[in-house]
């Protein structure tokens, strides 16, 4: 947890081999743990995506995929051609009454109404769904109160508000080669000391669910637009599961004094 805060990213992975004779270079299974600044939680993407990518690209793991071992059950990346797909569990969520939930939506996305409230309660996470008369400058403008949204009543379920918006050409979801996104989205969860989090490999679990049933599509391409921002293709499947794609560039590596 220490080394978490001190590190202060959305999350930090460690990881260890099941096998104890095992090395990283050979590891087809090692065990994996997510942490933020402030607790440890059950499911992080991103933090898997660079975790497979350091055992792929800079220790040298001669797998084609690595089985993960952690709170959210097995999890799996493979080698995709330049990227790398992670092997999720789909957390589709369910609709949400909205009314109890009116101070924290209202803290998060100001004096825009959602056109959708879901939760998904494996992930805890709230989903808010901008009107499809918004655009991705709105989306871009929010700017919720964190502290707010820890002390809004009745939410003590809720550990991270996602907020999304459909994809046209018209609200300026396309990417920089002129593609467009099926959806945008941004997310928040200062519950676990991320104010906003970059790229979340676990919300979007939760929304490969819901517009894969609203666009009745099994394949998706999505941008998360926080500052940093990163784009996300999706193959949501029929057991339950979902592939998230993405790639990972090795920036930085180093030792860690005890």
């Amino acid at each position: 947890m220490k080394i978490a805060a001190e590190m202060n990213l959305s999350e930090t992975a460690y990881l260890q081999t099941v096998q104890p004779e095992e090395s990283f270079q050979n590891a087809s299974r090692v065990k994996i743990r997510w942490f933020t600044p402030t607790n440890e939680v059950n499911l992080c993407g991103h933090a898997t995506l660079a975790s497979a990518a350091a055992l792929f690209n800079v220790v040298g793991n001669r797998c084609d995929s690595i089985r993960f071992q952690s709170k959210s059950g097995e999890l799996i990346a493979s080698r995709e051609g330049k990227s790398i797909g992670l092997d999720f569990p789909l957390n589709k969520p369910s609709k949400e009454d909205e009314a109890p939930l009116s101070e924290l939506i209202q803290v998060t996305i100001g004096d825009y109404k959602p056109q959708e409230v879901f939760y998904s309660e494996t992930t805890k996470k709230l989903l808010l769904r901008l009107s499809d008369s918004e655009t991705r400058d709105t989306l871009e403008s929010l700017k919720p109160d964190c502290t707010a949204m820890m002390a809004a009543p009745n939410a003590s379920h809720v550990r991270g508000v996602i907020v999304t918006l459909k994809g046209n050409r018209d609200n300026g979801a396309v990417d920089a080669e002129d593609r467009q996104y099926d959806f945008i989205s941004r997310y928040f969860s200062p519950w676990n000391g991320i104010p906003e989090d970059p790229v979340t490999g676990s919300a979007h679990t939760v929304l490969a669910g819901y517009w894969a049933e609203k666009l009745s599509k099994k394949e998706l391409y999505a941008r998360q637009r926080s500052k940093r921002g990163g784009d996300i293709e999706m193959r949501v499947r029929d057991d339950g599961r979902v592939d998230l794609l993405g790639r990972a560039t090795v920036v930085l590596q180093g030792e860690i004094a005890i």
